[in-house]
Formats: C-alpha cells, structure tokens, sequence
C-alpha cells in the first residue's frame, strides 16, 4: 500500500500514460488491490480494478456459500452492497474526462452469479471487479486525486461490503433465506408436475416499459380455486398460489386484462427475484423459452418438416437453410430450435406470432386444400409436443378460440386476476367443432446437427448493444428477440461464449449441442468469470438457451 501511495506521489504532473506502471497488486491493511487495466488518457473506459479479501478477513459464515444457490444470493447481496456504496464516492475525485468515475455493476431485479463479485466456495474469499477513471488535468497525472480515490474513498466501500461484521446481518439472513424457500418452490414444482407458480399476493404489473420495478397500487395476484396450490417453505411456511400444470395452457381474457403481464412473469421468473420486486415468490421451470416470429433471422440446416413441407420449389425442410426467413418459417425455426436445445416449456403470445403458422380456420382450409399448404398450423402439433415429448405450452391468445380444443388448461384474466374456465370453455367449443384433418406420425427431432462455427479474428473485438445483440468482430449479431435476456452483461457472456468456441473450433463443423455442452460444462464447474482470459469483465451467468439461440442465428448457410 505504501509502495503504491509514494508511486502515485512520484508521478504528480508526468503524461497520462505514466499511470500504466501502476499495474500490479498491492495488499492493503484488510484486502489486496489489483489494478488489472489502466485506461491509455482520462477520455477512454475507465481502468478495471479488482480488490479480493481473504476468506479470514472477510469472516463470512460458511453456511452461507457453500450451497450453490446460497452463494449466489449472497454475491448477489455484497455486490449490491458495494454498488451502493460505489454510487456515493463516483466523481468525488474531480477532472478532466472520466476522472473520478467509480462504477460497477448494477445487477436488476434478477439474482444471478455475476463477474464483478464472487465468493469462493472453499476459501470464503470475497472478490468485487469494478472500473476507475483515473483523475487528470488536461492530460496531466493528478496525483492529489489518484490518492484520495485509493485512500481515501475506496477502502471504506470495500470494508464495508465485503467484511460481514460491516454488513446488515438481518438483511443478508432475509436474503439468504429467500434463497432457500425459491429453490423449494422449484423443487416442489418438479413434485407436483407444475411448470410455474405465482404466489398469492404478488405484484406482476411493471412501474412501466423500461422499468422492471412493481407497479405502486397494482392489483395483488390471487390464485383461482381450481389452481390453487399450497407449497412448504422452510423460512416462509405455507405458501398458496397459483400451480400451472404441465400440459397445454391458454391465456385467455379481453384486452389489458393482464394476459400478456401474467406471460411476462413467466418469462422473467426462469430466474428468482430479490425481495420486495412482487414477483420472488414465483417461479417458471428455467427451460423454458419464449418463442415468437421472427422475420429476417438467417436459419442453417435445421429439421422444420414438422412445420413446413412440400414447397412448391421442392426445398429439402429436413434440412432448411436460408438468410432470410419469413414470419411463420422462423417461429417454426425458432420452436424447433427451443426444444432441440432442452427446453420444456414454450412461452407463446398470439400478438408476437405469425397467424398461418398457429392456425388456419375452417374457411381457409375448405378454400386451400391442406395438401396444398405447406404449413402445418401449431394448433396441430400442440398437444402432440405434450403427449409425445413432454414438451409444455402456454400460449396467450385473445383472438382464436380454436385452441380451446386442444387446451389441457384455461385461465381467463380479468381485471389482472385470473379465473380457471376450463369446462366453461371446453363446453363452448363443442358448438364450433374443429374440422382440420389431425397429423399423424411420431415426432422426430434432431440431435446431431452440425454447424461452422465463425473464425475470431486476430483483433477481434466485442461491442454489446444492450439486449438487442452485439458486434462480432466485422459481423453485427441481432438477438433482439431472444426476450429473455436480462441485460448487457448478460449479453456479453454469451458473447464471450461464442468467442470462446470460436477460438476452439472456429472454421471447422462441430455439433451444435456438443458446442453448447462444452460451454455448460465450463459455467457450471468453473463460474462465468472462466469465459475469457486475462482482465474479466463484467459479466451475468447466460443460460444453455439463449448460447445456442445466439449460435443458431450466426451461422450461415
């Protein structure tokens, strides 16, 4: 600490890039600071720092990472922490450009492992990466605000996140507690053979589009009798709600009646949620994929013959390639693609799909011989998935009353609650009986397709664009409507994901799911910090759906 206080001193006035001999670690009286990047002049991205503290400073009770989805709430908590503190101190050191920046990461309403803290699992040892902007004048060192950033601002935000006799112990329980009682709820889902759950009392509508916070004055969530299932928390205790079964669901009610907020819900609680976001008490199994249209997406050598078949131009679809798909070729692709890749459960909204792909009414089909439509409508092969490969569905729809026919389970929402009217609906359909011939034939997907994986380049670099995609090296990936997607940090590890096979297997074919194995392998034993080599950025743990949903649309045919 010393050596780095007379350093600093020393180089008072010098040119900016004096600042780069600074690289190194420096133990401190309670931690041990690295600085792993030193920005080249005040202007550019802030210099990457990193301070860990020993397991037996830190003081940490094991029990509280020693269990994977403990340690994880618990980074989540002293990361939260510290970028807190972080907030108060940012640009109390003054200068030109960035000087004086403090940041780092500000996770959202999702508890995932991230980058910028991690404990270890063994030791104890607490790890925060975060990002300085090193101060100047003009392009001059200024030394008297380098010393008061390492001095003096930094060391209490450290301490008092990563040392536990520092740390709010009743809040850190509570948060760890809600650890437990989330992984029973997913636990006792499996037992119940439910793909979802919404406590009663939860708060499902947002602040507003860009924000992920509860709405205030939201109606509470109340589970309909039909549905209502009870749980057993260890911290909580009983626990009702509402259970969704495994099977095909509709969403059904008039418009901004909360169908789509219910779906919404679903989709973001694949990942549990921190106290006091409305939604911490509910959980969707983590497979499960939204899919959607998605016209323009490229699609390299997938099976779709069990959507699409018989083109007029006779094109193979048990082995479909294109570099631009239309509405109802790609959410085919996209269905496909999901459960090729494990999902059990498909998230469906009527708005965001193609209309010939989910259906054809009775009137179309009389007109246009089914022999002579090369789309199988969805509402074919629905119960199909269910019965043949337990693959689930709930779909939203608000306009096609078919599916009622093919429904295992129907909820109506209305005034954002929900009601069960399966019978009341089943009654209904049978005044308006399908007509559509029924497709026969085992369901027959693959598991051995192979792609070529892009060459990373010599100087290759990554730019992420929030969660509408990334930069690739010369190539722009757009991943926009993979909607599950947290954040930008999230985004950058399924970049780096790609990165990392590339540079394995880039230019030569591979098996897609083997590609995807080898990644899932290397986060689960390793962390998502094992990703990249050399200064680690920050980054959220992806999961196995979004990496080959991110492979699948950069391969080309």
């Amino acid at each position: 600490m010393r050596e780095l206080q007379s350093k600093i001193r020393a180089m008072d006035h010098k040119g900016y890039p004096a600042y780069k001999s600074l690289k190194g670690k420096y133990r401190f009286e309670k931690y041990r600071l690295s600085i792993d990047h030193v920005q080249g002049d005040p202007f550019a991205s802030p210099s990457s720092l990193s301070a860990q503290i020993s397991g037996q400073d830190a003081g940490i009770p094991e029990e509280f990472y020693q269990e994977k989805h403990r340690k994880t709430a618990l980074e989540d908590f002293l990361l939260r922490v510290f970028a807190k503190g972080v907030e108060k101190v940012s640009f109390q050191a003054k200068g030109s450009g960035k000087s004086g920046l403090i940041s780092a990461s500000r996770p959202g309403q999702e508890i995932l492992e991230r980058s910028a803290c991690q404990v270890d699992a063994q030791s104890g040892t607490v790890f925060f990466r975060f990002h300085v902007g090193f101060p100047a004048r003009g392009r001059s060192i200024d030394a008297r605000e380098m010393e008061k950033i390492i001095f003096q601002l930094l060391p209490p935000v450290i301490e008092n996140a990563g040392l536990y006799k520092n740390l709010n112990k009743a809040s850190l329980n509570r948060a760890i507690e809600l650890a437990d009682d989330q992984r029973a709820i997913r636990n006792q889902m499996a037992e119940k053979g439910l793909v979802a759950f919404v406590a009663n009392d939860a708060i499902l509508p947002r602040e507003s589009g860009v924000s992920e916070r509860p709405m205030k004055g939201a109606v509470p969530f109340c589970a309909p009798k039909a549905l209502e299932v009870e749980l057993q928390l260890p911290h909580k205790g009983a626990c009702r709600g509402m259970g969704i079964p495994k099977g095909v669901t509709l969403i059904v009610g008039g418009g901004y009646h909360g169908k789509s907020t219910l779906l919404k819900t679903l989709e973001k609680t694949i990942y549990p949620h921190i106290a006091g976001d409305g939604r911490e008490y509910a959980a969707t199994v983590s497979s499960a994929m939204k899919i959607r249209a998605e016209d323009g997406r490229s699609v390299c050598r997938e099976d779709i013959s069990l959507f699409i078949r018989n083109l007029p131009n006779a094109k193979d679809t048990a082995c479909f390639s294109t570099l631009d798909a239309s509405g109802s070729t790609s959410q085919a692709a996209n269905t496909l693609e999901a459960i090729e890749a494990g999902s059990d459960l498909l998230l469906i909204d009527e708005d965001t799909s193609a209309t010939n792909f989910m259906i054809r009414d009775e009137l179309m089909e009389s007109v246009i011989a089914a022999d002579k439509e090369p789309i199988v409508p969805f509402i074919k092969r629905v119960g199909q998935l269910y019965q043949e490969k337990e693959v689930s569905t709930i779909l939203v729809v608000g306009s096609c009353g078919a599916f009622f026919h093919v429904a295992d389970t129907v909820i109506q929402m209305e005034q954002y609650l929900p009601k069960e009217i399966t019978k009341e609906a089943k009654a209904a359909a049978e005044k308006y009986p399908l007509t559509m011939e029924p497709e026969t034939g085992m369901l027959v997907f693959a598991s051995d397709r192979k792609v070529r994986l892009p060459k990373v380049e010599e100087r290759h670099k990554i730019k992420v664009m929030g969660t509408d995609g990334f930069t690739f090296g010369r190539s722009q990936v757009d991943l926009r409507y993979l909607e599950q997607i947290t954040d930008g940090e999230q985004m950058l590890a399924i970049a780096k994901a790609v990165e990392y096979l590339g540079r394995r297997y880039g230019g030569r074919e591979i098996e897609l799911l083997q590609a995807a194995d080898e990644v899932e392998k290397l986060l689960m034993e390793q962390g998502v910090s094992k990703l990249t080599e050399g200064v680690v950025p920050n980054m959220a743990m992806p999961r196995r759906m979004e990496i080959i949903g991110c492979l699948n649309r950069m391969v080309k045919p």
